[in-house]
């Protein structure tokens, strides 16, 4: 097999169990009323830290995103901003990777802080002003992202990092 034809099956292998992750993880969050609403923290979200081991993060939080909201019974709105969403915080944390680990979450909680609020208000018609959903979205972001993405880094950081080297992932 040619390297570039590995390298493409290793992308789309590691995208697809990404996605399959943020799907389960976003399953578990939401039996306990976590996945969605004006509080919520998604598991799932500490999945943003892969972006700092491979661009397949990318595609993988913005399909495990779209799969994960249309099997939890989300509007076609959040479905659709939901998932941009993810794919912004995922790819702006591919972009800041080289600069620090610290920043890697910080996209993810930005883009939904700013965006799902809005989802929040006008597709599920929640009767918060903006502002308090931008404190409640961000808050629960940086804990599943920031708090649970750091304890997910230092976690798998060795034995990940050794084996996205060796493209054995």
């Amino acid at each position: 097999m040619k390297s570039t034809t590995k390298k493409s099956v290793l992308f789309v292998t590691q995208a697809a169990v990404i996605a399959a992750l943020y799907v389960v993880l976003t399953h578990l969050s939401n039996l306990v009323g976590l996945a969605s609403g004006v509080i919520q923290v998604r598991i799932s979200e500490a999945l943003c830290m892969l972006s700092f081991f491979t661009p397949a993060a990318i595609p993988g939080m913005t399909i495990g995103c779209f799969l994960a909201n249309l099997t939890t019974g989300c509007v076609w709105t959040d479905i659709l901003f939901g998932t941009l969403a993810s794919f912004l915080g995922a790819l702006g944390g591919w972009l800041l990777r080289k600069i620090s680990v610290w920043l890697v979450p910080i996209p993810t909680v930005l883009a939904n802080a700013l965006i799902v609020p809005f989802v929040l208000i006008h597709a599920y018609h929640v009767e918060d002003a903006w502002w308090f959903c931008f404190l409640t979205v961000g808050a629960g972001e940086l804990i599943a992202a920031y708090l649970l993405g750091m304890v997910f880094y230092f976690a798998v950081r060795k034995p990940l990092g050794n084996a996205i080297q060796q493209h054995h992932f």
